[in-house]
């Protein structure tokens, strides 16, 4: 909790920094600090409170997504957020389907355009980091597309996200305020090299 609070008084000064246009040493060493302490402190969390996101958090969170790096302007996804949403599947495999979030963010990508994936990938991130920003968790679904995809059940709730045609679901996003604290996972530092 301590990290997560950190990380909002961080946001705070983020805001008063961002409002002046001013980019004096401190503004931005203040605005570098919000923003990697935002990305440092999200995780992926799994279990949710039952506590309602306001629908001007929502849109701010969707707002942030489109304002993500796109491929040649084409913004090449289409974005359903979904409140508590049913699947229709039956069985085991469907219980906690979405981890108790409250909210799905269901994403899809334009067929036509071969790297319509990495810009969903940059919507995805964008939307991740403006929820944790504003206290809300998340974490990206892939297994939950894939079992829709394939169950016939659930055909008519794929069908009611309305995606436009040449639009694939693609993964999704959980969102809803954390009821867990998990650790980091460690990560390889040796994936990235830089090369002079």
């Amino acid at each position: 909790m301590r990290k997560f609070l950190y990380s909002i008084a961080s946001l705070i000064v983020l805001g008063s920094c961002a409002g002046g246009g001013s980019t004096a040493g401190t503004d931005v060493d203040a605005a570098v600090a919000a923003v990697d302490n935002v990305i440092m402190t999200r995780r992926s969390i799994r279990q949710y409170k039952d506590q309602e996101i306001s629908r001007e958090t929502l849109q701010a969170i969707a707002d942030a997504g489109i304002n993500a790096p796109n491929g040649q302007g084409r913004q090449a996804y289409e974005v359903r957020i979904v409140r508590d949403p049913q699947p229709g599947g039956e069985g085991p495999q469907f219980r906690g389907l979405f981890k108790g979030a409250p909210y799905v963010a269901f994403i899809a990508a334009d067929t036509s355009y071969d790297m319509s994936h990495v810009d969903c990938g940059l919507l995805g991130e964008n939307m991740i980091l403006a929820a944790w920003a504003r206290g809300i968790g998340s974490c990206c679904l892939a297994q939950p597309v894939r079992l829709m995809k394939g169950t016939p059940e659930c055909r008519p709730f794929l069908d009611s996200l309305d995606f436009s045609e040449g639009y694939e679901l693609l993964y999704c996003i959980a969102f809803g305020y954390p009821a867990e604290e998990p650790d980091a996972r460690p990560r390889k530092a040796e994936k990235v090299r830089i090369i002079e």
